[in-house]
This record gives C-alpha cells, sequence and structure tokens, in this order.
C-alpha cells in the first residue's frame, strides 16, 4: 500500500465560480480534518455538474431509475469523478 500524501476535497460552487452555500460546511470539516492530521496537503477541486456526471454515467451503465436515486450511489460517483478530475489536472 502506498502512504496517503494528500486529501483531495470537493468544493462547491456557483456558476460564477464564487464559493456555493454548501462550500461553508467542507470548509468546517477541512479545519477539523486539519487539526486531526496538521501535516496532511488537502487540495480543492471544483465539484460543479459532479451529480450531473454522476447520473449521466449511471444512465449511460444501464442502472434503473430506482439504482439512480441512491443518493449514496450518486455521491460515490461523484467523488470518483472528483478524483479523476485531480488526477488529470496533475497529468499536464
Amino acid at each position: 500500500a502506498e502512504p496517503v500524501d494528500r486529501i483531495v476535497v470537493g468544493m462547491p460552487k456557483q456558476m460564477n465560480n464564487d464559493a456555493s452555500e454548501n462550500a461553508k460546511y467542507v470548509i468546517a470539516f477541512v479545519r477539523l480534518l486539519k487539526k486531526q492530521l496538521p501535516d496532511m496537503l488537502i487540495e480543492f477541486v471544483d465539484e460543479r455538474f459532479t451529480s450531473v456526471l454522476a447520473h449521466r454515467t449511471m444512465r449511460d451503465a444501464g442502472l434503473k431509475k430506482k439504482a439512480r436515486q441512491n443518493k449514496a450511489l450518486v455521491d460515490e460517483i461523484s467523488a470518483t469523478i472528483i478524483l479523476q478530475t485531480y488526477l488529470e489536472s496533475k497529468r499536464y
């Protein structure tokens, strides 16, 4: 297993790139995380449209409507998209 050297966190933003109403919860969470892991690098990724992309991915994969309404699954796929976005941004 590889050691963890950073944590990637999705930052909710509005269309104009300002932080959204939910950003305050993410910021509060990251503050608590930094207290527990003061030496850990925490990087933010814009999470706009990740839920839309997650729903599209689920639909394209043939998941039934009931499965696509599973918020935990949508969140899991959204988190995967956030991580993919981060990794792709570091490739170039």
